[in-house]
Parts: structure tokens; sequence; C-alpha cells
């Protein structure tokens, strides 16, 4: 480093702060003129983490960071203490990180506990195949979701050709086996077609990896063209997620309603059906599936608001509730947050956010020698 290059991690010279530029944010949390950092007011944190005293900030010092630990915790910040803190730093992280366990690229069997997201997509980031559903990952390890359930590839579109079918479900599949266990997928058919739409369940379900049916807005699911695809999915003993929605402004000319699928499920009781969203307006969403126990609700998509998992919970019963994020265009925080700020027991949590899907789909998983 020769004296005219910038002191490392954009501090100056020694025990000063860099001057924020126009635009930045100042240690109050303001923005700033062009070379001004905002006042601190009496009791406000200052850049060290200290308290200051009125308009004053205090100067950095070392140990206030852990790029100069070992430092006097009183000794002014220099370039040299930032550069031999920094290497010391670098060490510690590569000893952690080669003594923490890490998650596992074939999921041992799974706890009560674990977390599975029923609902989401590969839109909302960007890439391959392969680098969203890492980046899917990532974002799921951060609030310790366990599973993912994957279905649609891109772009989406709403009335598909059984060509477009047969390329986004080969993006799911490529999705799945990119995952190492952590993402299952669900054979996503246009049932217009219904012969395409069962060659495709045998070819990625009976033949391929994949464990459900995902339907959406094609066409209406009472339509008496479903039934062949519904016969076919309670013989594989596999759960049909059906997109449900009412809307204020009109639904699509193909988008079922709650009621259309409570209409569909009471000519195939022996089906297992999963109404995802539960409609959007979900309190009568809620009300239009109860009299149909092959129904669940599904709780993705909308607004985290209070009541929701509640009135599914007193009106279904906890084991027909079952939680989803609509993951990449929802965040699965806000979804998560239904469930983990509902006032229901520990134990209908636990069944919402894993245990009732695990249990729908533990016929396919055993039927395919998956043991999770």
């Amino acid at each position: 480093m020769n004296d005219r290059s910038p002191p490392p991690m954009g501090l100056t010279k020694a025990g000063q702060a860099p001057p924020l530029r126009c635009g930045t944010v100042g240690a109050s949390g303001g923005l700033t003129k062009a070379g001004q950092a905002p006042p601190l007011r009496c009791g406000t944190v200052g850049a060290s983490g200290g308290l200051t005293k009125a308009g004053q900030a205090p100067p950095l010092r070392c140990g206030a960071s852990p790029v100069c630990a070992g430092q006097p915790a009183d000794s002014p910040m220099t370039r040299r203490a930032v550069l031999a803190g920094a290497a010391r730093a670098t060490a510690a992280a590569a000893v952690v990180a080669a003594v923490r366990p890490a998650r596992a690229a074939e999921p041992s069997v799974p706890s009560d506990d674990e977390v599975w997201d029923a609902h989401g997509h590969l839109s909302g980031v960007s890439g391959t195949t392969e680098e969203r559903i890492d980046r899917l990952l990532e974002l799921a390890d951060r609030v310790d979701i366990d599973r993912l359930i994957v279905f649609m590839g891109y772009p989406w579109v709403v009335d598909p050709a059984p060509e477009e079918v047969r390329k986004q479900n080969d993006q799911v599949i490529r999705a799945v086996e990119h995952s190492g266990g952590r993402a299952l997928g669900f054979v996503y058919l246009n049932p217009k077609h219904t012969r395409a739409s069962l060659d495709e369940i045998d070819r990625c379900v009976r033949d391929g990896p994949m464990l459900g049916v995902k339907l959406w807005v094609a066409v209406r699911c009472h339509e008496p063209c479903l039934d062949p695809i519904v016969e076919r999915a309670a013989e594989l003993k596999i759960p049909i997620l059906q997109h449900v929605w009412t809307k204020v402004t009109g639904n699509l000319p193909g988008e079922s309603t709650p009621a259309d699928l409570a209409a569909l499920a009471a000519r195939h009781a022996d089906a297992s059906f999963i109404a995802a969203h539960v409609g959007g307006d979900w309190e009568p969403g809620i009300r239009a599936i109860r009299a149909r126990a092959n129904v669940a609700a599904e709780i993705c998509g909308s607004d985290p608001t209070a009541g929701m998992v509640e009135m599914a919970v007193r009106e279904l019963g906890a084991e027909r509730v079952i939680y989803g994020s609509d993951f990449g265009g929802r965040s699965f925080a806000s979804q998560l947050a239904k469930v983990r700020g509902a006032e229901v027991s520990e134990e209908a949590k636990r069944l919402i956010l894993g245990g009732n899907v695990r249990r729908m789909l533990r016929p396919i998983l055993n039927a395919k020698g998956i043991n999770r």
C-alpha cells in the first residue's frame, strides 16, 4: 500500500471516520449534504456504538470492531491495526467454518419440528434454474425452513400448451435434483389437455421425482375435464394443489373459487386436495370448504392478517391447515408470521408448519422409497 492508497474499510487517518458524501446515510440514519454528517443529538448512538455528547461523534477506537480485536480498547484505530485485525478475523472465520457442521446435502429423516413450505415457484429470483433454487434455499435458511415444495417454471403462462407445460416441469425437476433433497416438486398441468396431462403425471410422478399435482388458472376446477386427472392422482395417492381465489375485480375466466374446489372434492371423496390461498378472501373461503374433509386450507399469498389461522383451526381443525408462502412472490417471513403469531396451540403450529403436508405426502414418499 503506497501513501496515496485509500485506507481499508473506508477509514481515513488514524482515529478519524471518513467524510460522508451527498446522498449517503449519516450516523443518525438521515441523508446528508455533501461532505457533512448530520449532527448527533444527546443520547443518540455514535459511529462506534457509544452514547455521545450533544452534537459530537465519538472517535473510532480499536476494540470497537472485530477487525481490530487484540488492540487496546482505548487506542486510536490506525491502518496498521485494521490490517492486523482483519488478518486475525479472517483466520478465525476459517477455523469456525472448518468446525461448524454444514447442512447435509441429502437431508436425514425429518423431525416433527421441521418446517415444510408447501407453496412456491422459481419466480422472484433470477439466473439459471440451479441458481434460482440455490437462492431460494439460501433465503429459506434465514428463517429455518427445511424443505420447499416447488411447482411451475418460468415464464408463467395462463393457458399453456402441452409443450410449455413439459418445459416448465423439466425446469422444476432440474431444481429438485440440484437441491440435494431439500426441494420437492409437484407436476404442473393444464386440464384442458386431458390426455397430455395424464401422460405428464406418469412421466413426472409415476416415473419421475414429483410428489403431487399443481393446477392453476387454465380452467375452473369443477369442470368435468378434471375428473380423469383426479382419478389418476387418487390412484397414485398424491395430493392436488389447486389455486383458488375470489377477486372483487372479477376472476380470470379459468380461475377457480373455493366453491369450485368443494364441488370437485364432493365428486372424488377418495382424493386429497389443497386449497391454495384458501380463496384470498379467506373467511368465506374457509367456510366454502368446511364440509369437505378431503380439502385442506393452505394459507399462503395474502397479507399476514391476524385471525386467519385461528379461524381455519377453529372451523376445520388443525389437521386441515397447511403453511405455504408463495415464494418468491411473497416473503417467507411475512407468511410464517401468520402461523408463528397465531393464538393456537404449539401442537397446532407443528402440524400446520409441516406435519400435515408430510402426512399427505407419506404414501407417495413410501412408494418411492424416499425417507423423508
